[in-house]
């Protein structure tokens, strides 16, 4: 039994690396291909492997524009392509597309196509399935989750085994952009995908598809990565429930398990036969205000409850010190442009009246929904607040929201609930996905007008001591002004049995290496 530690990862490349898609994607080739660094023992195939992951929902589907839960990310990386991937490292390789370049101001991007790709149905990866994979995210008519993404997109054509992407401003971190795991490249017909199909080109094919409950695929023959999906056949479970994701694992009924109960990791470490890997990176935990509704409309008690609740206290108590205290904003010291010299928000029963009184309040009575599907330990997390808040005249009422239909019936229905967030790689995709005025996944309904202006002029500098400023002064709003408590950054816990290995560095931008687990890990 081992413990497997990774170090903060930086989770950023330098702007050479991501305009010179090409060296980046030949220098981290070899170290893969040839395994510079610690020995590693070689992968092996075969086997059957089994996931136990703490999402999953009966309203799940197909349709990458609506993909919102680990559990349906794990599924989409499991048997879809991308066109570029994010490495373990947190550099940017090829996939489907082979390789990249840019125009000198970042406007224009074109991604040579890589040929051989091929579909679980038949058929090889062309530059038009590549135009109307990404087409199916934009438009007047689009819900999808990934649209604002894509936004600056003005066009995209395929010229010859080429695709041209072309911007309305420059976009320094555009190939992060359609590494999203919205944006799986999907075979077409006459311009347009099926987004119902199961159909993809990646490591896996799906034999078996129950929404909610489990998904069964087996190793796509022609995968044309020669050094990836070694498992025979690779079974995911949505267990929910962090007890059932226990037992389920001591009892050798699945291999891996994401979300570990941090109350109860001791008893994997003391298991025999099982593994702990824990990875920091940007994933956070936070309390989201719906600030079109009273009393959240008002940014006096958005500031009061952030002073009402101990920051330390939740990641001792609820992270067991897997993870660091976090300030209101979703950027993470794994992120290039964190703002380190931001000043700590923490808890100050005193600043928490203070602003109550400046709102018009004594006192202020609330309810919050909480679950462990939102995040292990939530439903704990939101007691803690409410005694804490106590001696600010702040009343919180945790309300137990069931664990089955959370995120369609509570997260962004409910005005003050409990919310998880896996890191992005980029400040601009991380701001873009939750906080940008209306976006889709913006779950405080927060629009603030000088954020907003920053997002887009940030996104197309090209001066990094400038976009640097600029990401400092946005942090600063959304910790000062936004819907969002953001008390702490947990660790990425998972539990595997001692037979199944991986590489010595787990990603740490998604859980379950990068959610490509599936794809890296092999049988030892």
């Amino acid at each position: 039994m081992g413990e497997a530690f990774t170090p903060q990862n930086r989770l950023a490349v330098s702007r050479r690396s991501v305009l010179g898609g090409t060296a980046a994607l030949g220098a981290t080739a070899l170290v893969s291909s040839l395994g510079i660094g610690p020995a590693v023992a070689q992968p092996k195939k075969g086997g059957t492997i089994r996931f136990g992951i703490a999402s999953g929902n009966t309203n799940d589907t197909y349709d990458p524009a609506v993909w919102d839960n680990t559990y349906s990310q794990v599924f989409a990386f499991a048997r879809n392509g991308y066109l570029v991937e994010i490495a373990s490292d947190g550099s940017l390789v090829g996939e489907v597309a082979e390789s990249w370049t840019s125009s000198p101001d970042a406007k224009v991007w074109t991604f040579k196509i890589r040929s051989g790709v091929e579909f679980h149905s038949g058929g090889t990866v062309t530059p038009d399935d590549v135009v109307a994979s990404i087409n199916y995210h934009r438009g007047a008519d689009s819900s999808s989750a990934a649209k604002p993404f894509l936004a600056p997109v003005t066009d995209i054509a395929s010229d010859g085994n080429t695709v041209i992407f072309t911007l309305d401003a420059g976009n320094a971190d555009f190939p992060y952009v359609v590494s999203d795991y919205h944006m799986p490249i999907l075979k077409s017909s006459d311009g347009k995908i099926d987004p119902t199909s199961g159909d993809g080109c990646g490591p896996y094919k799906v034999t078996n598809f129950k929404p909610g409950y489990i998904a069964e695929l087996t190793r796509n023959p022609n995968y044309w990565k020669s050094d990836r999906a070694h498992f025979d056949a690779v079974v995911l479970m949505a267990i929910v429930d962090p007890a059932a994701r226990q037992a389920a694992l001591m009892t050798g009924n699945v291999d891996v398990v994401d979300q570990v109960d941090l109350k109860t990791v001791h008893l994997f470490q003391r298991a025999p036969g099982v593994q702990i890997v824990s990875a920091t990176g940007g994933q956070h935990y936070t309390f989201a205000m719906d600030t079109r509704a009273a009393p959240f409309n008002d940014n006096n008690v958005r500031m009061a409850l952030k002073y009402a609740i101990d920051r330390q206290e939740l990641v001792d108590k609820i992270l067991f010190g897997y993870g660091s205290v976090g300030n209101d904003h979703p950027i993470s010291p794994a992120n290039r442009f964190y703002a380190a010299d931001l000043e700590q928000t923490s808890y100050d029963p005193d600043k928490a009246k203070y602003y109550l009184k400046q709102a018009g309040l004594s006192s202020l009575d609330l309810q919050l929904s909480a679950s462990d599907a939102a995040f292990g330990g939530a439903v704990d997390a939101a007691v803690l607040y409410s005694s804490k808040a106590e001696a600010a005249g702040i009343n919180i009422q945790p309300v137990r929201e069931p664990n089955d239909g959370y995120w369609s019936d509570v997260w962004m229905k409910k005005p003050f609930c409990a919310v998880y967030w896996t890191g992005r790689p980029t400040e601009d995709a991380t701001f873009t996905l939750a906080y940008a005025a209306g976006a889709p996944w913006n779950d405080t309904y927060w629009d603030n007008e000088r954020f907003n202006r920053l997002l887009s002029e940030a996104r197309s500098e090209l001066d990094e001591a400038k976009r640097a400023d600029m990401y400092r002064e946005m942090q600063n709003i959304v910790r000062t002004d936004g819907g969002t408590i953001i008390p702490m950054f947990a660790s990425y816990v998972m539990a595997l049995s001692d037979k199944v290995s991986h590489p010595e560095k787990v990603a740490a931008n998604w859980p379950l290496d990068g959610l490509r687990a599936t794809e890296r890990w092999w049988f030892s």
